[in-house]
């Protein structure tokens, strides 16, 4: 059930906030100057500019707390709620900018977060990775044994509907000279549809193993299934409603885990040169 709350309010936040942008525009030009106005227009742009700049402007991590973005908003709120609910005396045209103001603290501190990731008992630096079964793009089954005799890099992405985890991928396309250098596989796994995956191999043209987790088989294994966590709407672009929560797995040429990046907040991811250094310590 909170996941499903959790679908249809990241889905339905943004769309509030840009409304709220354009309809505070639209008013302060009309009827000039309107403190819980401007408060109001400081905290929805800030949201809308936010969800905005994942996708034209896609980033591959955040700090927890987006602070940046949490200052200016907070500021907007105090505008609308003391100023327009004192100065102005209308302290209900005050509660659209403290309704967008609580929506964004959900967002921080509820949207962004998964519980009990630290409960993980599959997934721990030292066991040997499971046997896992997956499937290229072509529907051929892939076994993880394959990948035993190199480092390996094994990154769960939620999909290319993800601008983070799409960031993500890029950022470790920018290192493949580095990579290939040491030999080290790169998979990719997501639970999409083949199709995106294919779409995913072509955009890149590297030589990284762009593999399916079909119906989620192995997130269900690994203990990092999600259930219901796709965005509310997102089913209509093929995706469906269950996904992955982002992982990273770092195995040794013997196949045991030597690095396991479990985040808490989907926006919070570890630097590429983290995967680098981790690799080269091992091979001293």
């Amino acid at each position: 059930m909170t996941n499903i709350l959790k679908s249809i309010f990241i889905s339905v936040f943004p769309v509030i906030a840009l409304y709220f942008a354009i309809d505070s525009v639209i008013h302060l030009i009309d009827h000039g100057v309107s403190y819980r106005y401007i408060g109001r227009l400081i905290i929805s742009l800030s949201i809308v500019t936010l969800f905005g700049l994942f996708f034209v402007k896609p980033v591959a991590r955040t700090d927890a707390n987006l602070k940046k973005y949490t200052l200016p908003i907070a500021i907007g709120f105090l505008i609308s709620l003391l100023y327009g609910g004192v100065i102005e005396q209308d302290l209900n045209g005050s509660l659209p900018g403290v309704g967008l103001f609580l929506g964004w603290i959900l967002y921080i501190r509820w949207y962004s977060t998964f519980k009990d990731r630290e409960k993980n008992t599959v997934i721990k630096v030292g066991d040997r990775l499971p046997e896992l079964e997956l499937q290229d793009s072509e529907k051929n089954n892939i076994h993880t044994s394959k990948f035993i005799g190199n480092p390996s890099i094994f990154l769960f992405y939620r999909g290319n509907w993800c601008p983070l985890c799409m960031a993500q991928i890029k950022e470790i396309a920018l290192q493949y000279k580095e990579l290939e250098k040491r030999n080290i596989n790169i998979v990719l796994i997501s639970p999409q549809p083949h199709k995106h995956t294919k779409s995913l191999a072509k955009k890149f043209g590297l030589n990284f193993n762009y593999l399916v987790d079909q119906g989620n088989k192995v997130a269900k294994q690994l203990q990092i299934f999600s259930k219901n966590g796709l965005p509310m709407g997102f089913q209509i672009l093929g995706y469906d409603s269950d996904t992955v929560m982002p992982t990273v797995i770092i195995t040794n040429k013997e196949g045991k885990i030597i690095f396991a990046d479990l985040t808490n907040n989907y926006r919070v991811r570890p630097e590429p040169e983290i995967f680098l250094k981790i690799i080269d310590q091992q091979s001293l």
